[in-house]
């Protein structure tokens, strides 16, 4: 008997073989056995165990040792240079916080549709996250998951995920009378920052964007607006564990983001107002140092309040331009393209909102045929 070949005499004369057979949930070795009348026959009997192992599933052999967690840290690994910097933290994050410390010591094989239900109903009951959430942190699972199959075939049984639905959400949109008692006050000794609420109230841009437009982008011959750049404040990944946050000037969401906007007479006679000589300016700062996005969420929270408006965020000016836009008949492709939108039905599903006075307005034209 050769050393390390794991085969014994037994007590009852028989000859005992020992292999390694596959890998618990908790990656712990599975062995097998078998038996032989002699040292040579349970020798000749293991080393066709071993070679059907080898050659019947690769992936599972050299693979199947490592826990799910191994393979979330690979899939991130892969991702860092194919994705933007901020769905990177997010999918760092989702992994971190949710699926790691619920599924990270699971072995990919034991991975099924009634654990991964299992793991959603948790989410959704138990930790209370919105539907939302749960949706982005199962979108995560299932790009891993992609990757393992993809990667180690035969590794994951045939997994399904069910998202949950997201229950229609009425967003804050300021009616007309709302929306002219804020812009006056924005009028009234006006500065940078004001300036730049009014420009995202009059353009319907996202608050990255509105932070990271320079003067340089504004055409005042033109009258437009090139739209090409969002900041954002993100976790400084190469800091390692506990690291802080910066702040990320980098391009939009997407490539349907990148837009030019025309701008209205009156947005274009604010620029030629309060336009700065240097280009490379901050159109909210009128410098060349920026303002962050939560600093204006923080002052447009102060002129609000003094306006008595509540629940405004800085998305309810996108939503209330692309309504009011909607109001005064805009085609809704024109509007998709000036929100940056990917698709109509974003714009239609998630930015338009019918007033009941337009809804009144467009029954009302039914009288022309007599209904």
């Amino acid at each position: 008997m050769a050393k390390g070949e794991n085969i014994f005499k037994r007590k009852d004369g028989r000859w005992e073989a020992r292999y390694v057979k596959g890998y618990q949930p908790s990656g712990k070795i599975k062995y097998g056995f078998c038996y032989g009348k002699s040292y040579k026959e349970a020798k000749e009997k293991v080393t066709k165990l071993k070679s059907a192992v080898a050659t019947g599933d690769k992936a599972l052999k050299s693979s199947s040792k490592h826990h799910f967690s191994f393979f979330c840290d690979e899939c991130l690994r892969i991702k860092r240079n194919r994705v933007k910097a901020a769905t990177y933290v997010k999918y760092e994050s989702i992994l971190e916080k949710h699926i790691k410390p619920m599924l990270g010591n699971c072995h990919p094989g034991v991975l099924s549709t009634v654990i991964i239900e299992e793991f959603s109903s948790v989410l959704l009951h138990e930790k209370q996250l919105s539907p939302k959430t749960v949706r982005d942190i199962l979108t995560c699972l299932r790009s891993v998951i992609r990757y393992v199959t993809k990667q180690f075939p035969g590794l994951l049984t045939s997994v399904d995920i069910v998202y949950p639905k997201e229950l229609p959400k009425e967003m804050r949109v300021l009616s007309p009378a709302e929306q002219e008692r804020l812009m006056k006050y924005l009028l009234a000794d006006m500065d940078a920052c004001k300036f730049g609420v009014l420009l995202a109230l009059l353009t319907g841009m996202r608050i990255g964007e509105i932070c990271a437009l320079r003067w340089g982008d504004i055409n005042l011959k033109d009258k437009t607006i090139y739209v090409h750049a969002t900041m954002q404040r993100l976790k400084d990944t190469a800091r390692g564990e506990g690291s802080k946050t910066k702040i990320v000037i980098g391009s939009p969401k997407s490539d349907k983001s990148v837009r030019t906007i025309p701008m209205t007479e009156q947005a274009a006679l604010l620029c030629m107002q309060m336009q700065t000589k240097s280009r490379a300016a901050f159109v909210l700062t009128g410098t060349e140092q920026y303002m962050e996005p939560r600093t204006l969420q923080y002052r447009l929270k102060k002129y609000t309040a003094a306006c008595k408006l509540e629940g405004v965020h800085f998305h309810t000016l996108r939503h209330t331009f692309a309504t009011r836009a909607v109001e005064v008949g805009f085609e809704i492709k024109t509007l998709s393209e000036i929100l940056g939108h990917s698709t109509t039905t974003v714009t239609l599903d998630r930015y338009v909102h019918s007033s009941l006075e337009l809804k009144r307005a467009n029954m009302c034209k039914l009288d022309a045929v007599g209904m």
